[in-house]
């Protein structure tokens, strides 16, 4: 598939909200969280997102990595784009994102259903941060992607 990662603009903010919310990953149970949920353009502007566009230009995904301090805050992929690597070259920008930022390590508070996806991508689960009803209903594990200088291979697991 061919695709480009790209720092996102702000106008695709709407783009963005749309993906989310037609994520299956969130029906049923896991809805609530998003109802009222939208990426903002200043969102945008004040973090590092990055979106994936196939060569259509129609987006495919993207991620936000807040620096300060170091999250993986969003991360999504079209439902019909699961499966194809690109979660992985995401994932995989993020680190090398983080990495030019200086970062030793990204926090990603996952959506159940994820974990086992960054865990496959090099995440180590390190809790679990307890559910906040109304807003979030359900624990959600904590994860932590260890993040390697340019040119440094990491280090065996």
């Amino acid at each position: 598939m061919d695709t480009t990662i790209r720092r996102a603009t702000e106008n695709d903010a709407k783009r963005m909200t749309a993906l989310i919310h037609s994520s299956s990953a969130y029906a049923g149970h896991y809805a609530a969280i998003l109802w009222n949920y939208r990426v903002a353009p200043d969102y945008i502007t004040r973090h590092e997102v990055y979106v994936i566009t196939g060569a259509d230009q129609r987006l495919l995904g993207f991620y936000a990595l807040v620096l300060d301090p170091p999250e993986l805050d969003l991360a999504f992929v079209a439902d019909d784009a699961q499966g194809t690597g690109l979660g992985r070259k995401l994932i995989e920008h993020m680190a090398t994102r983080a990495a030019a930022a200086g970062l030793t390590s990204v926090r990603v508070v996952s959506h159940p259903p994820a974990e086992m996806f960054y865990r496959r991508l090099g995440a180590e689960r390190i809790g679990t941060v307890a559910a906040r009803p109304p807003a979030v209903p359900w624990d959600r594990p904590e994860l932590l992607f260890t993040i390697h200088a340019p040119g440094t291979p990491p280090s065996p697991g």
